[in-house]
């Protein structure tokens, strides 16, 4: 296993972030059956079609591996979000021993690399740049809206409960005992975060895997599955014109979408509208007797009452 202790101090540093390389890493483990969640189908259709004609061997190869994938490829970004670029751009900076210790940790057949470190890191930052715009940047507006969902979800719990509410549910293998965050992995380590803080990345295409960076020289980071992922390649049910005229856009998109019941979070990442604007309107039809609202533990759902139905029916 491993363990991270959280002091005062970094338990206080505890912040989000969305890496657009880390989603591509994911897909391609995902893609070559690594990993995956059964909802992906849609986009394995697509991608398992377009791989054959990439020139993207090395990485592949390295995507491949077992145990271990490197860290330099999935530099954790500095701030809430950051742009591919900027990530490829990281990797190209990466000095050429942390390049070889890493890549020496990789079990999986690199001979086909370049001998020197600073030739083969280029070598695969240009192969990742290739998966990343084939692979994962023509998804990428709806897969990021996804991932800013489930952190606006979890900045709400860490400002209500602290770290623990934020980690109770965000994966089977992941705990806090006292002060010591504990992921269930066959590596064992224990590792002091100090004042370095904790960077908690969620990825659509991490399920159902956990993954832990927290060795120098790189941010301590915590990869999970977001919330959702099986709505990501689901496209909602349009509302008709004729409710849409009475309700108004917003309204008759969410009295649509509420076949079952769901929650401000879940209906403003189907619908791709902020989760105040979702809250308000929810709040106007629950008040005029078209919504009932369940909860279910901390988490407050909104589904439709008879009034409700009988206005989509009309």
């Amino acid at each position: 296993m491993i363990e991270l202790v959280l002091t005062a101090a970094s338990a206080n540093r505890v912040r989000f972030g969305i890496s657009p390389l880390d989603e591509t890493m994911g897909a391609m483990q995902t893609l070559l059956g690594r990993r995956g969640h059964p909802s992906h189908l849609p986009w394995l259709r697509e991608a398992a079609a377009k791989l054959p004609h990439l020139p993207i061997g090395d990485f592949t190869k390295v995507m491949g591996a077992r145990h271990y994938i490197t860290d330099f490829l999935g530099p954790p970004p500095s701030g809430p979000e950051t742009t591919a670029a900027a990530q490829l751009a990281e990797i190209r900076r990466t000095p050429p021993d942390q390049v070889a210790r890493e890549l020496s940790k990789v079990d999986a057949d690199l001979s086909g690399l370049p001998e020197d470190p600073a030739e083969a890191r280029d070598l695969l930052a240009g192969q990742m740049e290739i998966a990343w715009t084939e692979l994962v940047e023509p998804h990428w507006p709806r897969m990021r809206r996804f991932l800013v969902a489930d952190i606006e979800e979890r900045s709400r719990r860490l400002a209500a409960g602290g770290i623990a509410l934020v980690l109770e549910d965000i994966h089977p293998r992941v705990r806090l005992v006292d002060d010591v965050l504990v992921i269930e992995m066959k590596e064992r380590n224990r590792v002091d975060l100090d004042r370095r803080g904790l960077l908690l990345i969620p990825g659509v295409f991490a399920w159902p895997s956990v993954g832990v960076i927290a060795m120098e020289p790189w941010q301590p980071s915590l990869l999970y599955p977001a919330r959702g992922v099986a709505e990501l390649w689901s496209d909602p049910e349009r509302p008709s014109g004729a409710l849409a005229g009475v309700l108004g856009r917003t309204k008759a998109a969410l009295l649509t979408t509420l076949n079952e019941p769901a929650s401000t979070t879940e209906l403003a990442r189907r619908l791709s509208f902020s989760a105040p604007t979702v809250s308000q309107h929810l709040t106007a039809m629950r008040a005029a007797g078209l919504l009932d609202t369940r909860r279910r533990g901390r988490e407050v759902r909104y589904l439709r009452t008879e009034l409700g139905d009988a206005l989509l029916r009309a």
